[in-house]
């Protein structure tokens, strides 16, 4: 049975179990950094890390996969397309490691907006490998202790409850880090809505849903490549956002991309990903706006704000392609070592010691875990993905087994800076109440 949880921080609240000394002092605060990763899940990454609810911990049913029948699998569905796996793995979870090194690129692995809801088959957890187009892959893990990120794990807060906020892909889940909310696209050209029976039940896949909502990869009408179609982009969006939040009460802050300057004079890097850069969507960021020349910026004008101790007041940084830990393009190694370069610049610059560093990924890629979401709404929340703290303000060595979600970031940067919240999904998030020492 799923875990059904309307408004889990304010039961919670209710029940005693949260009290306003947490966060007495939490304006101590004066920085909050944002590092978005890609595409894994919790299992895949950290299930062996010590205390956590990991791969031990996994129940049989909820790890044999399997098919559209309902029966398992006697093996895990070949992986298609990669001769270094071979093609009778066991149906369960295996190690990736002893087949591909860490610092080799894998395949990619199916994370589609209604294809996660299938493959998590009403919180089974146990459809995967069926509904995936690497199938057998999504099973995979990598060796904890031998990940960058672990030692510097292993020193602050990590997360095992934490998941994105909403069913599917990057584009989708970028938006809710920022947006807490879907894109709208009315009257989207037909040929990329999907079609879904009065069950619910997917007869097309699509890029936009039947009552208007852009769910799949999709680049905006502000930014998209140069022989991109200008009839498959979303128009802008005029939503709340958290920059807004921001910028309306004077609070500085930015989002760093990797690649941006490159995008700025015409010369996009080959691994930049339009569909990465939110703020990008909505009009008040557009081209030529002042928003954008003021808030989106290149990651290596982070790196030069750490060392010399101007960073703003909120940042998010979004390391390129090549350095995000994506399946199919990046590697573990090399994305998570350029994590480490980006928390320790932090951490020890003039701003590390008021500042809160929060490394997460923007989903779980199509990758399985083994702890099924809460029920909070149609959108989510999806699978379980890592999530670490690292601050003086973080509790040392700590295991952190509260139920957050994406939008618990954008809770905590309300609450430090008493900031409106942007719908009810952020209002109601725990804000990492359990994950600090101030």
């Amino acid at each position: 049975m799923r875990t059904i949880l309307k408004k889990p921080f304010l039961l919670l609240a209710a029940l005693g179990l949260i009290t306003a000394p947490a966060f007495a002092q939490i304006n101590k605060v004066k920085h909050v950094v944002v590092i978005y990763m890609e595409n894994h899940s919790f299992d895949n990454l950290y299930g062996q890390f010590p205390g956590a609810d990991g791969l031990e911990q996994a129940k049989l049913e909820n790890i044999t996969q399997v098919n559209d029948e309902g029966q398992p699998y006697n093996t895990l569905p070949p992986i298609p397309h990669s001769s270094a796996f071979p093609t009778n793995l066991p149906n369960s979870y295996f190690n990736i490691d002893q087949y591909v090194a860490a610092d080799q690129v894998t395949p990619d692995v199916t994370h589609r907006f209604y294809q996660e809801q299938l493959q998590i088959n009403g919180g089974k957890m146990n459809r995967y490998a069926h509904y995936n187009f690497t199938k057998g892959l999504a099973m995979g893990y990598y060796r904890t202790k031998d990940l960058p990120l672990y030692d510097l794990a292993r020193k602050y807060t990590l997360c095992d409850h934490f998941f994105h906020s909403v069913f599917g892909g990057s584009f989708l889940n970028h938006q809710w880090l920022i947006a807490a909310a879907s894109p709208m696209f009315p009257n989207a050209p037909a040929s990329i809505v999907a079609q879904v029976d009065a069950n619910g039940k997917l007869i097309k896949d699509g890029t936009v849903t039947p009552d208007g909502y852009a769910v799949n990869t999709i680049n905006s009408i502000n930014l998209y490549p140069k022989n991109g179609n200008p009839d498959f982009v979303l128009p802008n969006q005029t939503g709340p956002n958290i920059g807004d939040r921001l910028s309306d009460k004077g609070i500085s802050w930015a989002w760093y991309s990797g690649g941006w300057n490159n995008i700025i004079e015409g010369k996009p890097a080959p691994s930049f990903t339009y569909h990465h850069q939110p703020f990008a969507y909505f009009s008040r960021y557009a081209e030529g706006t002042k928003g954008r020349k003021e808030h989106l910026k290149d990651e290596t004008e982070f790196l030069e704000a750490a060392n010399k101790g101007t960073l703003p007041a909120v940042s998010f940084v979004k390391p390129i392609g090549l350095e995000n830990e994506h399946p199919g393009e990046s590697t573990i190694t090399g994305g998570e070592s350029h994590a480490v370069k980006l928390i320790e610049a932090v951490l020890n610059g003039p701003n590390g010691k008021d500042a809160v560093v929060i490394l997460t990924y923007d989903e779980n890629g199509g990758f399985w875990d083994h702890i099924a979401p809460p029920v909070i709404d149609k959108w989510g929340p999806g699978t379980r993905i890592p999530a670490l703290i690292f601050s003086p303000f973080a509790k040392k060595g700590y295991v952190d087994h509260t139920i957050y979600e994406t939008v618990s970031i954008l809770a905590f940067i309300e609450k430090r800076w008493g900031l409106k919240p942007l719908n009810d999904r952020d209002k109601n998030a725990d804000p990492l109440s359990h994950a600090f020492e101030f």
